[in-house]
């Protein structure tokens, strides 16, 4: 992590220590007030603590144009990314979260769409467009393929995800005196979860001065919850086939109402927060990071949009090449996910475990 932001970080947080009138404002501020230093541990994780609400840099006396240019919502964030670099694994790796971008993840997909498709049309070209009545995925691509494919890739996602958190963890949480506590764990899945602190004593996100709403927090949810009840989907639809009930599944049966409503929500909230990115304040935002959160929130849209045309339209001819693009799709989600701003759910959440593991949190 560059020295110069360290530094700078340091300086700002000193002054906001001194400052103390954002304290009511969210989680960062009662945790910065127990600190009298700031090394890189404490900003790592003051920064991961941040929710970017914006409150701050409109309360600050100090803000840009004055002098001291105290502007913290930019400065937690760009030390967020620096976060994210240092501690993914492999570390070779760490310089893709600053290449991301939309050209760039739709690229990716198209890519891996076309070998995808290259591949199918090789060893199986009469699967990719033919009659296929009932929707029959398998025909087109087998599942033990798919299986092999998507659970090689996903094992190596999960370790990265799992490293780089493990080592956030060990540089954040350097306390001895404080231990994992089921109640603090529960308060702080229960602040992840709900996004409370986007929400802080009933008052709606910023997203410019004196402009509030709440639709960033609801297209938050939107997403999450979007994507987790497809992760839901996907787990059912395992375990009804290890029970012998082979796909494809029934509209009415419980692997399609799950991944149906979760392909509506990653819908929804990916295309609500792209919308809120060009409307807010630019000031509160790091423009370098663009990229970053606009090349996520396209693959997950282009996923879900693809995953539910391959639903109404399975049957038809066309199904074979729908699904390959839609393989392809997912896999760039995927191969992307320890490296783009899908972690920062992560370590934001190991943030607020780690406040509320805390006296005052």
């Amino acid at each position: 992590m560059q020295i110069e932001l360290l530094q700078r970080g340091e300086h700002m947080m000193t002054v906001c220590n001194a400052c103390r009138y954002c304290e009511q404002y969210c989680p960062v501020f009662p945790a910065l007030e127990e600190r009298r230093t700031f090394g890189k541990a404490d900003l790592v994780y003051l920064a991961n603590l941040c929710h970017n609400c914006g409150e701050c840099l409109y309360a600050c006396q100090y803000a840009p144009p004055h002098e001291f240019g105290i502007d913290l919502p930019r400065q937690l964030a760009e030390l967020r990314i620096a976060s994210y670099e240092e501690y993914c694994w492999p570390a070779s790796l760490g310089g893709a979260f600053r290449q991301q971008g939309l050209a760039a993840g739709t690229a990716l997909a198209a890519v891996l769409s076309a070998v995808m498709l290259a591949s199918a049309w090789l060893f199986n070209p009469g699967a990719l467009w033919r009659p296929n009545p009932g929707g029959d995925f398998y025909s087109v691509v087998p599942h033990g393929v798919m299986v092999g494919l998507f659970g090689g890739v996903s094992l190596f996602v999960l370790s990265s995800l799992v490293i780089g958190i493990s080592r956030f963890w060990r540089e954040a949480h350097h306390e001895p005196a404080v231990s994992l506590t089921a109640a603090g764990l529960a308060r702080g899945l229960r602040d992840g979860l709900t996004l409370r602190h986007l929400h802080s004593s009933g008052v709606p996100c910023t997203t410019g001065e004196d402009v509030r709403s709440p639709w960033r927090r609801w297209f938050h949810h939107g997403t999450f919850y979007g994507f987790l009840l497809c992760f839901a989907s996907t787990s059912v639809a395992a375990v009804y086939d290890a029970l012998g009930w082979s796909a494809p599944y029934a509209y009415t049966s419980l692997p399609v109402i799950l991944g149906t409503a979760g392909g509506i929500g990653l819908l929804i909230g990916p295309a609500g927060l792209m919308v809120q990115r060009r409307r807010r304040d630019p000031a509160l935002t790091d423009p370098a990071q663009n990229g970053l959160d606009e090349s996520f929130l396209l693959l997950l849209f282009l996923t879900s949009l693809s995953g539910l045309l391959l639903l109404v339209l399975r049957d038809l001819t066309a199904m074979g090449i729908l699904l390959i693009v839609h393989l392809g799709i997912v896999m760039a989600l995927f191969v992307t996910l320890p490296y783009g701003k899908f972690v920062h759910g992560l370590y934001r959440l190991a943030a607020l475990i780690k406040y509320n593991l805390t006296a005052r949190g």
